[in-house]
């Protein structure tokens, strides 16, 4: 852990500092996340996919690994850095370190660099390309600036169908559309005694319709949601049908631009465990957990579609009720592992969606 590795931003500024981790060079968007605990739970959230992430909080890594908070079977970002690792965790339910589990996984590390100054130049100039690198002569400078994430949702989908019971009688039947769902979506639906059937984002409208789903909830994922132009064709003959839906993140954004609605970059995003979102009909404010690069156009929001969570720091879309279809998205994440868990009633919402549908 003592080579010395680089981080090349595609704006020419460069950070020394070691590596850890897997050996190796990566190029891939550069963000940074605000949480302050639940480095396993981003590590391996599929929202990641293409992007390396900066940590902002300077130590990570004290409580080691822990395979039974990982949100997927494996990590599907590019590159990770930190101020500070920790090279011997203390925790009861400790399976490892950081350094062999990125070494396992194939993901390249960066420490010792300040994080603080990373995270100001991506806060001033907005999200940029970079490369983490051993040879800082190997940089291709027109290669990092020309970096895209491209195949984001494919890349992170199950690649098959399977199905999820909770314990006794199933209550409801949920298909969970998966764009890179966080494994804590199918343990909070399963909790509430919904049989879940996770399908792959190439599932047609027809074949999900199939299934005769009580609702359908639709994942967070990475990437431009606008891309995925197969899928938001399909989602928009699912909303035909008049069957409950809730979705989350990509889901909210794929729904809104199924329903014509619009999306748009944002300059940095919102990254971490502590975004403020106020529910515009209670005035009451929320602490969510968020990990997105897009949002919903505000002056473009979709058909039967009225905004009912707002961000209170840049007043960014957060959610969205339908009034033409049972139907509610948001932005942020009320699974919520690692973060609050303030939101954690809209899995009831959804089922008392559910129940309103079928009485």
């Amino acid at each position: 852990m003592d080579k010395k590795a680089y981080l090349i931003l595609e704006n020419g500024k460069v950070f020394e500092g070691k590596s850890f981790g897997a050996e190796g060079a990566v190029t891939g968007e550069v963000v940074f996340t605000t949480a302050m605990t639940g480095y396993l739970e981003t590590l391996t959230d599929p929202s990641y996919y293409g992007q390396i992430v900066v940590q902002t909080f300077p130590l990570i890594g004290n409580y080691g690994v822990i395979p039974a908070d990982f949100e997927s079977a494996a990590p599907a970002l590019k590159g990770y850095i930190v101020r500070e690792v920790c090279e011997h965790p203390s925790n009861f339910r400790c399976e490892g370190d950081l350094d062999h589990y990125l070494k396992e996984a194939g993901i390249p590390g960066l420490y010792g660099i300040d994080t603080r100054a990373l995270t100001r130049i991506i806060r001033e100039h907005g999200v940029m390309n970079g490369r983490i690198t051993t040879d800082p002569s190997d940089a291709d400078m027109e290669e990092i600036r020309s970096y895209l994430v491209k195949d984001a949702v494919g890349s992170v989908s199950a690649g098959k169908a399977y199905t999820l019971s909770p314990e006794g009688e199933p209550r409801y039947k949920v298909a969970l559309w998966d764009f890179g769902a966080k494994m804590n979506i199918e343990r909070e639906l399963v909790k509430r005694g919904c049989e879940v059937t996770v399908l792959p984002a190439e599932t047609t409208a027809e074949e999900l319709l199939a299934l005769k789903p009580d609702g359908v909830m639709l994942s967070n994922g990475p990437g431009d949601p606008a891309e995925n132009t197969g899928i938001i064709g399909e989602l928009r003959k699912v909303s035909e049908s008049g069957l409950p839906i809730f979705g989350i993140c990509l889901g909210h954004q794929l729904l809104a631009l199924a329903r014509g609605g619009r999306t748009v970059k944002l300059k940095y995003g919102h990254r971490g465990a502590n975004q403020p979102v106020k529910n515009l009909l209670t005035g009451r404010v929320y602490v969510s957990s968020q990990n997105h690069g897009y949002a919903v156009d505000t002056g473009c929001l979709p058909e039967g579609g009225e905004m009912r969570y707002v961000n209170a720091n840049d007043g960014t879309c957060e959610g969205i009720q339908y009034t033409s279809f049972p139907a509610f998205t948001v932005q942020f994440h009320p699974e919520a592992c690692g973060g609050p868990h303030d939101t954690g009633f809209l899995f009831d919402e959804f089922t008392a969606l559910m129940d309103a549908h079928r009485a």
